[in-house]
């Protein structure tokens, strides 16, 4: 069900997209780009629910992980070009 929302929310928007570009008037960036993460967001959600327990609390473990990571050598690679 949320698939076909999602599915639905992308037509929406490359029509909403085709329909300013027929009628010639502009669109700003931020629009384009705020429709993107709204339809990404719903992607992204169907997925989740999609999964089992086991499946979304690895997929959980490796995100957190990974930023986790990330946090780690942004800290490391501060310290090292610090001036002395």
């Amino acid at each position: 069900m949320l698939t076909a929302v999602a599915v639905f929310a992308s037509l929406i928007l490359i029509g909403w997209l085709v329909f300013r570009a027929v009628r010639q008037k502009s669109v700003k960036a931020h629009y384009i780009s705020y429709g993107i993460a709204i339809v990404a967001a719903i992607y992204t959600y169907a997925y989740f629910l999609s999964l089992d327990l086991a499946q979304l609390i690895k997929v959980l473990v490796s995100i957190v992980l990974g930023i986790f990571l990330i946090f780690l050598a942004a800290l490391y690679q501060r310290q090292r070009t610090k001036p002395s």
